[in-house]
């Protein structure tokens, strides 16, 4: 309970403006709507253990909050950043004691990934025997950073970020609690919707930053332009943990646009990475694997593009060699796309493990000693420059061990001129057999 000097400290807008319903939280239907899981849980009378996955401002919080009100349950709530193992025992015993008395208590633990791997199996027991029903928050991958049995015991909502529609409904209730308009022109508003990114908390911190403006001699703002909007309050960079899911998901929609194609995605991945912090260098890494991977001898120039890049940030530095890496996104997503190359590596080390360690036959071995030339190496080799054509078509593979096609070629970029040349090959290589079998039947 608040005293009466708490209940007339100024309170942040974000804080005044929390939802006191379910219903009131805006974005999240398809979690509580009267078809969404929790709100069925609600509905029903009946409350489970939980995790809350999503973006900073998306609710977690407050939707804990208020399914404690709903089902009458005792709340409790720790931040895994603050709290320790003597913090949980409190709660535990406390649990234990309300239990007894018929109330049952929610635990909710704000960025619960931070706790280790002890602490989360500590939990388990009470989750258990339902002494505590668990709320975790968290803004990371579940399968990631939760232990599984931890994770078999409570179900994991995906919350969304919040959409444009949803963070202007929240801008809405924010002039209204101020009794006033944001002086923003309508580009300026949507930039500053922008802004928050997804983030409803972000967004009032934003709305109250613009409430606190001095106001003109008129009493009235002067109406802000996009400009004047960023000179106002303060950009916050773009969410993205380098160590975390960001990073792999922004890395994974750079590769799988580039590979579709879509070289104006690929660009905007690239840009999203680069705002986000991310080492270019990592960045220059994967598209080289993305020309050996995703192109190879589609087009032969993808690889020295890419690798050209990274030379040109390593001898630029930012933001100059920034604009290689996207002149490389730019050339890898049109080229012409084939993986022919990676198969037949993947092909033939598979053949490899499966063959162990049989020797090259001995007609294309050295034999630098006596010895080696007595044991038959090199012998009956063929030297192809001598031999019409420059092709004897002699067998190279392990004896014992049948021709295996490894490389198949597209029919796109040059790979196309490969798969002329691979047939002329074989058609001499069928044609010098037939002779070789000829040559043995005559004889």
């Amino acid at each position: 309970m608040s005293t009466l000097f708490e209940s007339q400290a100024p309170r942040p807008l974000a804080d005044r403006l929390r939802p006191k319903t379910l219903a009131s939280i805006v974005g999240q239907d398809h979690l509580l709507g009267p078809e969404g899981p929790i709100g069925r849980m609600v509905a029903a009378g009946r409350m489970a253990s939980m995790i809350l996955w999503g973006p900073p401002g998306s609710g977690k919080t407050t939707i804990a909050r208020l399914l404690a009100d709903t089902t009458e349950l005792a709340f409790e709530s720790l931040s895994a950043v603050f709290s320790g193992v003597a913090d949980l025992k409190r709660i535990f015993a406390e649990a234990r004691k309300r239990r007894e008395m018929g109330r049952g208590t929610l635990l909710f633990i704000d960025e619960i990934h931070r706790f280790n791997r002890a602490q989360q199996d500590g939990f388990l027991p009470y989750v258990e025997d339902g002494t505590v029903i668990l709320v975790g928050a968290t803004t990371e991958n579940p399968s990631f950073e939760l232990n599984p049995p931890l994770l078999s015991r409570a179900q994991v909502f995906v919350l969304n970020r919040l959409d444009d529609t949803a963070l202007e409904e929240l801008l809405s209730r924010a002039e209204a609690a101020e009794g006033r308009a944001l002086a923003l022109d309508a580009d300026a508003r949507a930039s500053l919707r922008a802004m928050a990114d997804g983030d409803g908390r972000y967004l009032y911190n934003l709305a109250e930053e613009l409430f606190a403006l001095p106001v003109g001699d008129d009493a009235n703002q002067p109406v802000l332009d996009t400009g004047a909007l960023i000179a106002a309050v303060q950009k916050r960079a773009p969410l993205y943990d380098k160590s975390r899911e960001g990073h792999y998901n922004l890395i994974s929609a750079l590769h799988k646009s580039l590979r579709a194609s879509d070289t104006d995605a690929a660009l905007y991945w690239l840009a999203r990475m680069l705002a986000g912090g991310e080492d270019p260098l990592y960045i220059a890494r994967r598209l080289v694997r993305f020309a050996s991977e995703d192109i190879g001898l589609a087009d032969p120039a993808a690889l020295p593009q890419a690798l050209a890049a990274k030379e040109a940030y390593d001898f630029l530095g930012s933001p100059e060699g920034e604009l290689a890496l996207a002149q490389a996104v730019i050339y890898l997503g049109t080229a012409p796309k084939s993986n022919a190359a990676y198969r037949a590596a993947g092909k033939a080390m598979d053949a490899a493990r499966e063959t162990g360690s049989l020797m090259p036959p001995k007609h294309i071995l050295n034999a630098p000693t006596r010895l080696m030339r007595d044991l038959g190496y090199g012998k009956g080799y063929q030297y192809d420059h001598a031999a019409e054509d420059a092709f004897s078509g002699q067998d190279c593979f392990p004896e014992g061990m049948e021709r295996r096609v490894f490389y198949e070629p597209v029919e796109r970029g040059f790979e196309r001129d490969i798969s002329k040349r691979l047939a002329y090959w074989s058609k001499l290589r069928a044609r010098i057999e037939a002779e070789d079998e000829a040559d043995d039947g005559g004889g």
